[in-house]
């Protein structure tokens, strides 16, 4: 049965950051994701984990200056530098958090700039995070975002995302599958999972078109949740979307699942 882990950044905004951590526990998740944790002391996260029993699924690398419109750096050239500096940050924060999936963010690159360099700058990247990480047990996920959300942004595409994975080789370097993102951009979403599911080490969901609880729009979610299960995926589905009203008021589409999973 599918593992659900809530994204306590879009998730749970009720209440301050550091408090979602139990409001997710006491709603029946087991695990959560989160966009960045840099805002606070890694071990004081660590506490909430603990202390809720919680598994910390996923988070991103620095992104760069969020505040200005960026959207990572793995393949904006020049920036190299601060693309390894960062990933440093954020290994010793898995270390800290038992985490051991990261998302490395490709960046949104000036029009002005060449594609080519952009890839070939985020080959080199992809390539330095992903030995970095290996020898912390961590993989390193990419994750093609829809451009009408982050326009510009260098990765959109499923097949460009494998196409990148498997031209750099490395054992630690997996896609994350978000369905929103997928729908919005290509579709084919069943035949998307079935030819690359062994290459995808995290799934994440929302309704589509407007973000919001994933029984809203336009996707099928348990059908796609079955077909993961017929496939095999072993790994987490993030719940990475906006709620309509209040989070708890909009899980009901979560709990028939969540009974499913104890039943087992």
């Amino acid at each position: 049965m599918p593992r659900f882990a809530a994204n306590l950044s879009l998730l749970y905004q009720e209440v301050p950051f550091l408090e979602r951590f139990h409001e997710a526990a006491s709603d029946g998740f087991r695990g959560v994701e989160f966009l960045f944790p840099y805002d606070h002391p890694a071990q004081e996260i660590r506490t909430r984990l603990d202390d809720a029993g919680l598994t910390q699924v996923l988070f991103n690398g620095p992104a760069g200056d969020l505040a200005a419109g960026e959207r990572g750096l793995a393949a904006i050239p020049g920036r190299e530098a601060q693309f390894r500096d960062g990933i440093e940050i954020a290994l010793d924060y898995a270390d800290a958090l038992g985490c051991r999936q990261l998302h490395v963010m490709a960046g949104c690159p000036d029009a002005a700039e060449s594609p080519e360099r952009c890839h070939a700058t985020y080959l080199e990247n992809l390539a330095y995070a992903s030995g970095q990480a290996s020898a912390h047990g961590v993989d390193i996920l990419i994750e093609p975002i829809n451009p009408r959300d982050f326009p510009r942004y260098f990765l959109t595409r499923q097949d460009q995302a494998h196409a990148i994975r498997q031209a750099l080789g490395a054992s630690n370097l997996k896609v994350q599958f978000d369905a929103y993102h997928c729908q919005i951009v290509e579709g084919d979403l069943a035949v998307k999972l079935r030819q690359y599911i062994a290459s995808i080490g995290h799934v994440q969901v929302a309704g589509v078109p407007a973000r919001h609880e994933p029984d809203t729009g336009e996707v099928n979610y348990p059908f796609l949740f079955r077909l993961l299960d017929e496939l095999g995926y072993a790994g987490w589905i993030g719940c990475e979307y906006r709620p309509q009203s209040t989070t708890r008021a909009g899980l009901g589409w979560l709990k028939p699942w969540l009974r499913a999973t104890a039943a087992k």
